[in-house]
């Protein structure tokens, strides 16, 4: 009886960090999507799943600058016409690994972040927090709204060198599929 016990705590202890290796290393995707009214802004809250490849890791580690771009477009359906687009925009976050410091660094435009390790610096990516995408005024209450998202590796962004590479190889053509969503604003809703 103690033996099958110890047996079932060593396949748990074992198995359990492989089973969880297998589910970091799932296709890319956007997990979940919740659009939140902040300070008359409508904001997006994301979790996404963007596992990097080896050689994305080998070439980060080497100080070449990682690019991710976030797409997100929305719309208001019409029944007589097109659908009408409210917001299409995109932020982009770098990744950078500086070798003399040995800091990793995460940031959009002029903000960069340190952080101690490449997960550290892409929890910033795979946690997409506070996003301001449109004005709340700019949105009729009571009406229904759709939405996709994407994150992707913007490869326009890298140097050319690396840009000729990643033509070349698959690896470097990590992209989210689109994620679908919809929502609509409450004339009463409180605002947080």
């Amino acid at each position: 009886m103690k033996f099958r016990r110890l047996l079932i705590l060593l396949l748990f202890f074992f198995l359990g960090p492989l089973q969880a290796q297998e589910e970091l290393s799932g296709d890319p995707a956007v997990l979940a999507i919740e659009p939140v009214i902040f300070d008359g802004w409508l904001n997006i809250d994301a979790d996404v799943h963007l596992p990097l490849s080896d050689e994305l890791r080998y070439s980060a580690e080497r100080g070449v600058t990682l690019y991710f771009t976030a797409d997100i477009e929305i719309k208001k359906p019409r029944n007589w016409w097109f659908d009408k687009e409210v917001v299409r925009t995109e932020q982009t976050w770098r990744v950078v690994y500086n070798a003399l410091t040995r800091q990793w660094r995460v940031g959009t435009g002029d903000l960069t972040l340190p952080e101690a390790s490449l997960d550290d610096a892409l929890t910033l990516i795979r946690n997409i927090r506070n996003w301001a995408v449109v004005p709340v005024s700019e949105l009729e209450d009571d009406a229904l709204y759709v939405g996709r998202m994407r994150v992707r590796l913007d490869t326009s962004l890298l140097a050319r060198p690396f840009r000729v590479h990643a033509l070349n190889s698959s690896a470097w053509s990590l992209s989210t599929p689109w994620k679908d969503f919809s929502f609509s604003i409450s004339a009463g809703e409180p605002q947080r």
